[in-house]
């Protein structure tokens, strides 16, 4: 399968300048491998649809839709937290056909704090007025039935890359940042979340655009 094109950022910018300026929603989603950068540019992206039309966009993260921790810790699963069975993809995808169905009413959804390493419901507020919903995740393009549901509500997927390397640091960064011991951090980070990484590229071909990571 061919690869997907690339955009650059001054022309995914020029997408969510259209998006929000058009009559009806359009949801984008972000994905591509752990640290990759997808929640930094989810905000520049919305940020950059602020700009252009207040109050236009928000930012829908599928890391919300973790199974809580006390569920992986009772099913042995906090080691893996992060992959694709510590997730309620089902329960995403429903809640991101909502959305794309939105006429009237808030939809109140969750979002995942790393600080607590858990999400938190209802802490985000879609109004019917966003024109864009940003959802980011990196499972978004995974063939899984509640995967392949989840995907079917976006207008458009696109792949963010970025160097290996530089997104290996990041990750071991991050894990250090919330509390990880600077040999664990490092084991999370090319064990763990590799293991992950590797997974979430043998799909990239499936995106509909590649953008490069700042």
């Amino acid at each position: 399968m061919s690869s997907p094109p690339g955009r650059t950022r001054a022309q995914a910018r020029a997408w969510v300048r259209d998006a929000v300026t058009r009559p009806g929603r359009r949801i984008l989603g972000l994905t591509g491998p752990p640290g990759a950068g997808k929640s930094t540019l989810a905000a520049a992206l919305c940020a950059d649809a602020q700009d252009q039309r207040a109050g236009s966009a928000v930012i829908v993260g599928m890391d919300a839709w973790h199974l809580a921790h006390s569920v992986l810790v009772e099913r042995g699963l906090a080691e893996r937290k992060g992959a694709p069975d510590t997730f309620d993809p089902a329960g995403y995808a429903d809640t991101l056909a909502r959305i794309a169905r939105q006429r009237d009413e808030p939809i109140w959804v969750p979002e995942f704090r790393r600080e607590i390493e858990d999400a938190v419901a209802g802490a985000v507020e879609v109004l019917p007025e966003h024109r864009l919903v940003i959802t980011e995740g990196n499972y978004l393009l995974l063939p899984g039935a509640g995967w392949r549901r989840a995907h079917a509500q976006l207008d458009a997927c696109w792949y963010v890359d970025v160097d290996q390397q530089v997104r290996l640091r990041r990750l071991a960064d991050r894990h250090r940042a919330y509390g990880r011991a600077p040999t664990e951090a490092e084991h999370r980070a090319r064990v763990i979340d590799e293991a992950n990484a590797v997974l979430v590229a043998t799909y990239r071909s499936r995106a509909d655009a590649v953008v490069a990571a700042g």
